[in-house]
């Protein structure tokens, strides 16, 4: 039951006005403790709500740009963060809805989210959907490393079944991002023909590494990335814009599926849920800018390493692979663009040093060429 007490949901009858501007909590139940965000509101171009259904339990308004991510007690730290960073960043913050995936199988449960998400967020549109663990736990295998075994990071495949129908496209989102652009930007990509997701896209990377010897070794298999008729391209699946409609029509969640049938009894990649992403879509994706994915920010899978930013323009960063930055902060072992991070942070006790204290650090983003590291 400790996991239920370290989740530290906040009464919201005991606010002071920090210093900083935020408003805070005098009195915290336990462990983890927010801050409540700034509200965030639209500019005056920002289309109009339809009122009349927002009382609704779920909206469907058109005007919604609608993001999803998983949430869970290890990544809640991240995910607050990433909100924040979407939240601050977009001149339509009243137009967002988000759709937050949680476990049915931990001791965490859908109030304990909902609490923790509106004492940060009060003015946040969402909603926590339950994801069915026992849906997966029977197709996944061993990977390289034992964070991606778990099942939450397969429920983006099931997005279209978890949401609801009015839900026509989304953006999902790992929890381990920060967007410093205006996430409309990203929501208003074209995918063209029958292209069911969008996202940046790496056609002269490695593919060889995602499988093994045993898919490249195989006609049956390798056969799949044949160029004649589809070019192998790398996609990270921590960003992604998805067409539901497509996808519901091409039951594209049962070809994920097959292949992780397939990697159980022939043992074809050690990745996780991203292997199958890259058999079912590899080649067919809608590319987007690679600055909607600056990832590799934590390393690799293996091993927690200090990257830094590719040359060019910044929308989004993406601490993807091992280190996390909030795990490194705590541990007084930052790397340079974990202090970025932490100016989204809304965690209260920080053990690393304070925002006044932290050196610069300069994104490029669109309307900033230069990077200053």
């Amino acid at each position: 039951m400790l996991l239920f007490q370290a989740s530290a949901i906040r009464s919201i009858n005991n606010k002071i006005l920090h210093n900083s501007g935020y408003e805070i909590e005098a009195k915290v139940d336990s462990f983890l403790q927010f801050k409540e965000a700034p509200e965030y509101r639209n500019q005056q171009k920002c289309s109009l709500l339809d009122r009349n259904n927002l009382d609704l339990d779920f909206a469907c308004d058109p005007s919604f740009v609608h993001i999803a991510m998983t949430i869970d007690w290890d990544y809640l730290r991240g995910s607050i963060a990433a909100v924040h960073s979407v939240l601050k960043h977009t001149s339509c913050p009243e137009n967002l809805f988000f759709h937050f995936i949680a476990s049915d199988s931990r001791l965490e449960n859908k109030v304990d989210f909902n609490k923790i998400v509106e004492s940060s967020f009060p003015y946040l549109r969402f909603k926590v959907y339950m994801f069915k663990e026992s849906l997966v736990n029977h197709l996944i295998s061993p990977s390289i490393r034992q964070a991606l075994e778990n099942p939450l990071n397969y429920a983006r495949s099931y997005l279209a079944d978890l949401l609801e129908n009015c839900v026509e496209r989304v953006i999902y989102l790992d929890s381990d991002v920060i967007v410093v652009d205006d996430i409309r930007k990203l929501w208003k990509v074209s995918l063209s023909g029958s292209r069911v997701i969008g996202a940046p896209e790496y056609c002269h990377a490695n593919f060889t590494r995602y499988f093994s010897y045993e898919f490249w070794s195989s006609n049956e298999f390798s056969k799949e990335f044949d160029e004649k008729t589809k070019k192998p391209c790398y996609f990270n699946t921590g960003v992604m814009v998805m067409d539901l409609v497509k996808w519901r029509e091409g039951d594209y969640t049962k070809k994920i599926e097959k292949w992780m049938e397939i990697q159980k009894e022939r043992r074809i990649y050690e990745l996780g849920s991203l292997p199958p992403f890259l058999m079912v879509f590899g080649g067919d994706v809608e590319a987007i800018g690679h600055r909607w994915n600056q990832h590799g920010l934590g390393g690799d899978n293996v091993v927690d390493t200090c990257r830094t930013l590719h040359h060019g323009q910044v929308s989004l960063l993406h601490w993807s692979g091992k280190g996390k930055p909030w795990v490194r902060l705590d541990a007084m072992k930052p790397c340079p663009l974990d202090y970025l991070w932490a100016s989204y942070d809304l965690y209260i006790t920080h053990k690393h040093s304070s925002f006044k204290s932290l050196p610069h650090i300069g994104v490029a983003t669109t309307r900033d060429s230069s990077f200053l590291g």
